[in-house]
């Protein structure tokens, strides 16, 4: 790893980057710290004595009966839902280009209609720029978390961005070139959303697919950024502790307060290895989703989906749990 940028990581509190600013002014003002148990380091709580998150391989969900059975009474609809969603290969099957992905009629009809219900928070926490993912959900008035939570979106509008140090955003620049100019090759390419990438492949030829990936990452661990494994990607993440669990948990104490465990029912669904994290950090305290057809898969989510057509199905139980409470 680069030494200035671990450095950098040294000398930078990790909760010193993350600022709240509203689109009317330039003040910055950085929030309350969160508790020791959720900032990403062992803590010495009794919670977490006696139970650490651990990786399991979780009860399948393969029908709209299999909700029924593993969920009925596990939410209380007179108690606030807080209800965090992926998007890619979550709200919309994965494609063969980003742009490509699309919700289907039925998901945005029920996502619209959660979105509406005042009993339900509704956050959608994306790989995606901001930018992009509020572009393809095309809701107003929700909560929006992109590059997997380093810039986020009140739906009031206010912003609150992990703002990443100088040397680290040159060094993501010295990595984006790094790439351009010896990964992208038969067909594979990178996706660039400023303060993270992409690096895609799927199109590259199978036989050539394993090297260019391999090389993929040596580039991106050698500017100091974590190369993770995505749907036919590589995902550069910088490297700071900072991801969708724990940018879930921003956004349930702001929206909640210190006590958000007490006063809502949280619902996490993804499909990919950073969410994960989200997982982790949710595991005991809310119920989460991974969608995976791997029967033997290890995830820290409470159920697995079988398939992508069944967020369609979870999303209408939990909306007609919810329903006289619109």
């Amino acid at each position: 790893m680069n030494q200035g940028v671990i450095s950098s990581l040294l000398l930078l509190p990790i909760y010193s980057k993350l600022v709240s600013t509203q689109r009317a002014t330039s003040t910055l003002t950085p929030p309350k710290p969160p508790d020791s148990e959720f900032i990403g380091f062992p803590s010495v709580t009794v919670r977490n004595l006696v139970k650490m998150p651990e990786k399991h391989i979780p009860p399948k969900i393969e029908s709209f009966e299999d909700l029924e059975v593993h969920l009925r009474g596990s939410l209380n609809p007179n108690k606030t839902l807080a209800l965090l969603l992926d998007y890619d290969g979550t709200l919309a099957p994965i494609a063969d280009h980003p742009d490509k992905t699309i919700m289907s009629i039925a998901i945005e009809t029920i996502v619209n209609k959660l979105a509406k219900n005042p009993n339900i928070f509704l956050a959608i926490i994306s790989g995606r720029a901001l930018d992009d993912i509020k572009n393809k959900i095309g809701i107003n008035g929700i909560t929006y978390a992109g590059n997997h939570g380093l810039e986020i979106e009140s739906a009031d509008n206010s912003r609150h961005d992990y703002v990443l140090s100088e040397e680290i955003l040159e060094n993501y620049n010295r990595l984006v070139k790094d790439l351009q100019e010896n990964a992208v090759k038969n067909n594979a390419w990178v996706e660039d959303k400023r303060i993270s990438l992409s690096f895609h492949y799927r199109a590259v030829p199978v036989n050539m697919k394993e090297a260019i990936k391999q090389e993929a990452k040596r580039i991106i661990e050698k500017h100091g950024y974590t190369a993770n494994a995505a749907h036919e990607a590589l995902e550069a993440k910088p490297p700071v502790v900072w991801n969708k669990g724990e940018a879930s948990v921003f956004l349930l104490k702001q929206q909640f307060g210190e006590d958000w465990p007490k006063k809502v029912n949280v619902v996490f669904v993804g499909d990919d290895t950073t969410d994960e994290d989200a997982m982790k950090k949710l595991q005991g305290v809310g119920k989460s989703f991974r969608i995976s057809s791997d029967p033997e898969i290890k995830t820290f989510a409470d159920f697995r989906l079988t398939s992508q057509d069944l967020v369609g199905d979870l999303l209408s139980w939990i909306s007609n749990t919810y329903e006289n409470e619109e």
